[in-house]
Formats: structure tokens, sequence, C-alpha cells
């Protein structure tokens, strides 16, 4: 049984909430056309952060910064295909580096978006 089908049938699972109002009350500008995905470039410890805040208040899923993430929707600010993946990518990533530096009792989990 996978970790999260047993955390599942062990109980409720937190999830985190509201990443782009997390993001916006530590200052990011989310008006872009990306919203929070705009910042796996231009911000990305600042997502980092708001993953943080949320496993330390006890959310055991962090869901990437990339819902609003797509090859059109990149190229439509002028990022090259080529690098779409990389952020793509980095969106896990940061989610992931997050749970790394939480100490918690149970398993921390990432979900993409």
């Amino acid at each position: 049984m996978t970790a999260f089908r047993s955390a599942l049938c062990a109980g409720p699972v937190v999830l985190d909430g509201g990443l782009a109002t997390q993001l916006e009350a530590s200052g990011q500008d989310l008006s872009g056309h990306l919203w929070s995905a705009g910042l796996l470039a231009e911000a990305p410890e600042a997502i980092t952060a708001a993953h943080l805040d949320f496993f330390r208040a006890g959310a055991r899923v962090a869901t990437t910064a990339t819902y609003q993430a797509s090859f059109d929707g990149f190229a439509s600010v002028g990022v090259p295909r080529s690098e779409v993946a990389t952020l793509l990518r980095r969106g896990v990533e940061l989610a992931d580096v997050a749970r790394q530096r939480v100490d918690a009792s149970e398993p921390l989990f990432v979900a993409a978006s």
C-alpha cells in the first residue's frame, strides 16, 4: 500500500489551501495572466515559503503552483516552449523542497495542480 493510501485509510489528510491568497499576503503580485505560476520563474523562493507555511500549519499535502501553467499559457507571456517543462517541474520541486525542510511525524505529500 502506498504511503498516501495508508494516510487516507488512517483518517483525514489535511490539504493546503489558498496558495494564491498566501502568496499575495506575503506581498507577491499575482495579477498577471499566469497567476501564481508566474512566480515559478520570478520568485520561486516565495512559493517554497508558502508551502512551508502550510506544512508548518498542519497541512500534509502541498499543491503545486502550476494551476494556470501550460505550454500555451507560458507562450502567451513570451516564455519559450523549451523552458516550459523546466518551469512545470520546478513547481513540483519547490513543493518537495518545502516538504523536505519540515520535520514531520507523519508523511507529507506533494500534489500537482
